[in-house]
């Protein structure tokens, strides 16, 4: 009743970080995240090239305005960026962010050769989803490296490795899924290396 004693305060819920239910979007996310820690990396020594910032810069971008087929594009720019040998190599898990090229071989070397369509689509979806479970535990750790809270994001990481050998992946990545969308909101966007400034035009004397 109004105005009765010892009355308990009403605490506000949880905020929930909200995710996108487009499934596009989703696997975007997957992507977004982990290459925004990627360029937090201290291999870059606290400053990426523009040349590697840009393509997330624009791939943020794009996702803002809804244009996911842009999006992966620059997803894709940036995935062959790293793996240009100018760059210093990602240490494991992120060094897998890296644009694949397969050394040539007969298609029978491949251990998966002889399995069937649907059994080689199970395990590339296990291999996708055990290393986006390797990249938020290692982008846990460097956020409790470099001052920023993401301990929080423990429970999901835990959820997700419960819900892996699980029957039905929606709970998987529905918890991995929530961790991106919270790294993309509390990790700001890497800070570009400065450029050298060009060089004084020499003067001519009068």
């Amino acid at each position: 009743m109004p105005g009765a004693p010892n009355r308990p305060p009403e605490i506000e819920p949880a905020a929930t970080t909200a995710v996108p239910t487009d499934e596009t979007a989703r696997r975007l996310i997957r992507r977004l995240g982990p290459a925004r820690i990627a360029l937090h990396l201290d291999v870059w020594k606290g400053a990426p090239s523009p040349e590697l910032l840009q393509p997330l810069q624009h791939a943020e971008k794009n996702f803002a305005a809804g244009d996911l087929v842009t999006a992966s594009g620059n997803l894709d720019q940036l995935a062959i960026r790293f793996a240009e040998p100018r760059w210093p190599l990602l240490p494991a898990p992120f060094k897998e962010l890296r644009q694949k090229i397969p050394a040539p071989q007969p298609p029978q070397w491949n251990p998966d050769f002889k399995l069937t369509p649907e059994e080689r689509e199970k395990v590339l979806e296990r291999r996708a989803a055990e290393l986006q479970l390797a990249l938020a535990k290692a982008a846990i750790d460097w956020g409790a490296a470099h001052q920023i809270d993401l301990a929080d994001l423990g429970p999901h990481l835990e959820g997700a490795t419960a819900a892996l050998g699980v029957e039905g992946r929606e709970a998987f990545w529905g918890e991995i899924d929530r961790i991106w969308q919270t790294v993309r909101e509390r990790v700001p966007m890497p800070t570009p290396a400065r450029t050298r400034p060009a060089a004084a035009e020499p003067v001519e004397p009068a």
